[in-house]
């Protein structure tokens, strides 16, 4: 047995497994410039490589389910993009060869996404897939993809695409890879498949293939040089304690019996699977990305019916865009810091048709399968935001109107918006962000991030403490909510509802039943001081 290594990066999907690394291979490398004699087969070529990738991309969204198949549609989107082959074809009529003018009308698209920041800058990893594989059709080698080296194996990679993600399949026993954030593509469907994962994990592609590793999910430790009866140990430890957690059931619950109600995050019914006591966070934004225009009413109208049909309870969120969910049909211009324009309900500053239209969709599906609907808004940041929301959505008939904190400023007023909605609901993630001036894509600020930090407990403290005095639900549902080592001390602050990634839900139920009440209050005033 070898020297033991130790790699430290950001867990984002529970779970640990072992098994041989295989790591992604490199992007197809660009031969020397050559002469072009043919402009117009040159331009052909480009056309070609461009309507492979969408192609590809639309046939693998066709494949899959939730959220895989919106993210997939979306890169067809940007494949198909006009501006995009325009630029590379225009480079094709300056000089370059096909692979080239590829290759430089991909890197000033991604210049241009990186200098936004914010979450859009994580999004250019997304536009180096794209381009591998445009590249790699105009040179005529194999398209870059998954590994197939015929047996189980822990995946390595500089940075996984989603349509790489979207692809796994069962021979991949956990992922890992040296760039990402855990709000990344990646960890997203990771965590929706219950996939252990591990980002933000530098060094992981200096292992050589083959090498025996261990993925811890949780603590984001990867191990190489332990033996295999050491790893087989720990997964044995970590199948034993998931077959514990998936033999139980019910509703969430304190010790002695207080409720706290377990619910889902998804984005649309694909993702709808037993466990949880309802959705927490259904996010509409999903049915709008990858689309040239708006969906209409009456698709809005179905979507939102299946999923009323299938799940007790269901909370909206309604469009959520900006940012890391750019939409083209809205037309917005570009800004010089997405993160903090117009983004959630923001838009409906400059386009209000489209949350009436989409009010008016949720008012539709709800009284068609005779749904209580539960509706919120995103980022929202004064009473005022908060009373014209209400007023517009009680107007149709929604049962009840909530919004989203994640702005300090929410926070702070919290009491005041309880007086305007029914119920407030905690985005961590957003709320974590904006507290500490803090990129919550940037694995080096991920002490920042933590949402036990007392400072942003504080501010749901304040979210729940509002509720409690006006009887009035406040959940949480950033990632927070899927910490089972949080859970009691979001419990103990006076949260009534946790939503989270189903494979969280069994881990959570367990740690809550585990605290009576008051022992979860002692850990949320140890922990708030």
């Amino acid at each position: 047995m070898g020297e033991v290594v130790r790699l430290a990066g950001l867990g984002v999907s529970r779970g640990v497994v072992a098994g041989p690394v295989v790591r992604m291979a490199a992007p197809p490398v660009l031969p020397a410039p050559r002469p072009v004699g043919d402009a117009e087969a040159e331009g052909a070529v480009v056309a070609g490589a461009l309507e492979a990738v969408a192609a590809g991309l639309r046939e693998r969204a066709a494949a899959a389910e939730g959220d895989a198949a919106e993210i997939l549609g979306a890169l067809a989107m940007i494949a198909d993009d006009p501006m995009l082959r325009e630029e590379a074809e225009q480079g094709v009529r300056d000089g370059l060869d096909a692979p080239h003018a590829l290759d430089a009308a991909f890197t000033r698209h991604r210049e241009a996404i990186a200098a936004l920041g914010g979450y859009l800058a994580e999004r250019a990893a997304d536009l180096d897939d794209l381009r591998h594989r445009a590249v790699a059709f105009a040179l005529g080698v194999p398209m870059p993809g998954l590994p197939s080296p015929g047996h189980p194996y822990v995946l390595a990679a500089e940075d996984l695409s989603p349509a790489d993600t979207a692809g796994l399949g069962p021979d991949v026993l956990a992922l890992v890879t040296a760039k990402g954030g855990p709000t990344s593509h990646t960890a997203i469907l990771a965590r929706g498949r219950g996939l252990p994962a591990v980002v933000a994990c530098p060094g992981v592609m200096d292992l050589a293939d083959g090498t025996y590793v261990c993925v811890d999910g949780v603590t984001g430790e990867v191990t190489a040089g332990i033996s295999r009866e050491e790893a087989e140990a720990a997964c044995e430890r970590d199948r034993l304690e998931r077959e514990r957690l998936a033999a139980t059931g019910g509703p969430g619950r304190t010790a002695d019996g207080r409720p706290v109600r377990l619910l889902l995050n998804i984005g649309s019914a694909a993702d709808l699977v037993p466990g949880g006591e309802g959705v927490g966070l259904f996010r509409t934004e999903f049915l709008f990305l990858g689309r040239e225009r708006e969906p209409s009413f009456d698709e809005q109208v179905a979507a939102y019916a299946e999923v009323f049909g299938r799940a007790a309870h269901v909370v909206v969120r309604t469009l959520d865009a900006g940012t890391d969910k750019p939409l083209p049909f809205l037309g917005l211009p570009p800004e010089h810091n997405p993160a903090l324009g117009m983004r959630g309900l923001r838009v409906d500053r400059v386009l209000p048709g489209v949350l009436d239209t989409q009010l008016d969709a949720i008012a539709e599906a709800a009284r068609r399968t005779g749904a209580e609907a539960w509706v919120m808004a995103p980022m929202v940041a004064t009473r005022d935001e908060a009373a014209g929301f209400a007023a517009r959505a009680r107007a149709r008939g929604v049962a009840r109107v909530g919004v989203m904190v994640e702005i300090p400023a929410a926070a702070l007023l919290a009491d005041r918006l309880l007086e305007e909605v029914d119920f407030l609901s905690v985005g961590t993630n957003d709320l974590s962000q904006y507290a500490f001036a803090a990129d919550r894509q940037h694995p080096a600020l991920a002490d920042l991030l933590d949402p036990a930090q007392p400072a942003l407990l504080r501010l749901v403290a304040a979210c729940a403490e509002a509720g409690l005095a006006a009887g009035k639900p406040v959940g949480v549902c950033g990632e927070a909510a899927g910490d089972p080592a949080l859970a009691p001390v979001l419990a103990g602050l006076g949260v009534t509802s946790l939503s989270m990634a189903p494979s969280c839900v069994p881990a959570v139920r367990d740690a809550l039943s585990r605290h009576t009440y008051a022992e979860c209050r002692e850990l949320a005033r140890a922990a708030l001081s």
